[in-house]
């Protein structure tokens, strides 16, 4: 599994200098991260990766609503090197009543078919909605992933799923090699994202999740928020990761 971080984690500081940003990051050692808003930062993530020694894999990007441009959202893709385009969430709602979980199912099929021709495979990203939503004797979520094409991945939010009630390992093991992608965080399980903590810090059970993770491609690091300074936050759960893989 390569390590990878999210780069929402440090939106703030993105926001006010996008180009020293991605160079703390470097200098952490991070040489992969994802971002989030691609067709937003298209061409400061263009330039980013002329400029240092980092690739961007993934990347978060809204396109599962009917009215998305899709073919401006796979050139932005190509022209950031993203291999696994990642839609980040879909209507809480939606995720209560499992006829509209096997329509946006269709749907992300529907965008595989458009990705394959760009060589780029698409996924989605979880919260909590989708575990504790139960639906046929089983997750909302397992019942999205029994729906979709085999080219459509998954990128499991470990903390948000165990934050849903479910098994995480046990998760894990069930998706299988559909989950390409994992979100690594810790905390204290609340709903609360000012309580997150790094890796190895918190509740989450990291060892057992980090092993039922063995296939998977990427492990991407990320805070949805934390009380103390972020980027240091991001290098000790880098640490914690490359003492435990």
């Amino acid at each position: 599994m390569e390590i990878s971080v999210q780069m929402y984690s440090v939106r703030e500081a993105l926001a006010s200098d996008f180009q020293g940003t991605v160079a703390r990051l470097v200098e952490l050692g991070l040489t992969h991260a994802e971002p989030f808003s691609l067709l937003q930062y298209r061409e400061e993530l263009v330039r980013a990766r002329e400029q240092f020694a980092i690739d961007f894999p993934s990347a978060h990007q809204s396109f599962l609503g009917e009215d998305t441009d899709f073919a401006t959202v796979l050139d932005a893709a190509r022209a950031v090197g993203v291999q696994y385009l990642i839609d980040p969430s879909w209507k809480a709602e939606d995720w209560a009543d499992a006829g509209t979980v096997r329509a946006v199912a269709a749907r992300l099929n529907e965008r595989a078919e458009q990705a394959a021709a760009a060589g780029i495979r698409v996924g989605y990203h979880n919260h909590h909605i989708e575990l504790s939503s139960q639906l046929e004797g089983r997750s909302a979520l397992e019942l999205f992933a029994d729906e979709l094409d085999p080219r459509v991945v998954l990128e499991v939010d470990t903390y948000w799923a165990a934050v849903g009630g479910a098994d995480v390992p046990a998760l894990l093991g069930a998706l299988g090699e559909r989950v390409q992608l994992v979100h690594l965080k810790d905390g204290d399980l609340s709903t609360d994202a000012s309580t997150q903590l790094p890796l190895g810090e918190g509740a989450m059970p990291l060892a057992q999740t980090l092993d039922a993770s063995a296939h998977v491609a990427l492990g991407v690091i990320e805070f949805d928020a934390y009380a103390g300074d972020m980027f240091d936050g991001i290098a000790a759960s880098l640490a914690h990761l490359n003492s435990a893989v």
